[in-house]
């Protein structure tokens, strides 16, 4: 069952971004798209052509390939529900904040390679968000270690369980899950921080970082953010409702319903909400990051 959370995975992902859409178009009232349309656009680009402008260099068609190799590195660290890893090793959850890290440097870098001065805009809010959301995920990552004493993200899963909310640490579980949902809403360009559906030229941050890109490079870019989507969404339900059936078939099912749940959640938000300021943005990650540090007091204070 293992090997099984890779393919899953990289067949899912898409699968969340429609189940998102269908959630936002049933509050608007709306019939909206077929749940499997991701599935049909990435096979529309993928047939198509990519155009390169003559001041681009590597950088520029690296970042996809970069972007999307990095994510699907990270989901081979990541356990889904009591499934283990597909590579697990002690150290590996800090592998995987710097596999993300890395996916989103070199997305940054081919905006900046283009020598647009709108999509330089776009990376420099992308970086500003980053270096508000890494401390905040492995803060949270620092509190869970701290609570389990486990260090690979496997053993960490395997430490949790339905009855550790009922335990001293069960407070600093649930902080560090509401500071991990929002660091995956700012890290996969969701409301409230941006909306992927938004063409307002002052608004945009992700896909104004994107816009250059044509053809299987923007499949790999709406990919990997799937991926990234599904693999931040895993780390969340992973915390916040860690099912153990003891039977790994259950337990991946188990896992992959609760990333459709959180797809469903994450519609109902971005029906209900709309996008923050930017000036705001940096006030909200705070909060997440205050989030952070006080499960980290709270297992400090609880050995």
């Amino acid at each position: 069952m293992t090997a099984l959370h890779l393919p899953l995975a990289l067949a899912g992902a898409p699968l969340l971004k429609g189940v998102i859409n269908r959630t936002k178009a049933f509050y608007a009232g709306r019939t909206g798209q077929p749940v499997l349309q991701p599935y049909h656009d990435l096979a529309r680009l993928l047939r198509k052509g990519a155009v390169y402008s003559k001041t681009t260099t590597w950088l520029f068609r690296a970042g996809p390939v970069v972007s999307l190799a990095s994510t699907m590195a990270a989901i081979a660290l990541l356990p889904l529900g009591a499934v283990p890893a597909l590579v697990s090793f002690r150290g590996d959850i800090v592998l995987f904040a710097y596999f993300l890290g890395l996916g989103r440097f070199f997305t940054i870098c081919a905006a900046l390679d283009t020598g647009s001065a709108f999509e330089g805009m776009g990376a420099s809010r992308e970086a500003w968000f980053s270096a508000l959301t890494e401390p905040v995920l492995l803060l949270g990552l620092a509190a869970m270690v701290k609570l389990t004493g486990e260090l690979s993200l496997t053993d960490l899963a395997a430490s949790l369980g339905p009855q550790a909310m009922l335990e001293p640490g069960g407070a600093a579980i649930l902080l560090v899950a509401a500071s991990l949902a929002a660091t995956a809403l700012a890290e996969n360009s969701r409301i409230p921080f941006d909306d992927p559906a938004t063409h307002l030229e002052l608004t945009m941050v992700h896909e104004v970082m994107v816009l250059d890109h044509s053809g299987p490079d923007f499949g790999f870019i709406e990919y990997a953010s799937s991926l990234k989507l599904w693999a931040l969404g895993s780390l969340v339900m992973g915390v916040l409702l860690p099912v153990k059936t003891g039977s790994q078939g259950f337990d991946l099912l188990a896992g992959g319903s609760s990333l459709a749940a959180l797809a469903v959640g994450v519609g109902v938000v971005e029906s209900v909400m709309a996008r923050l300021r930017l000036t705001r943005v940096s006030h909200y990650l705070a909060g997440a990051a205050a989030f952070s540090v006080l499960a980290l007091m709270i297992v400090q204070g609880n050995p």
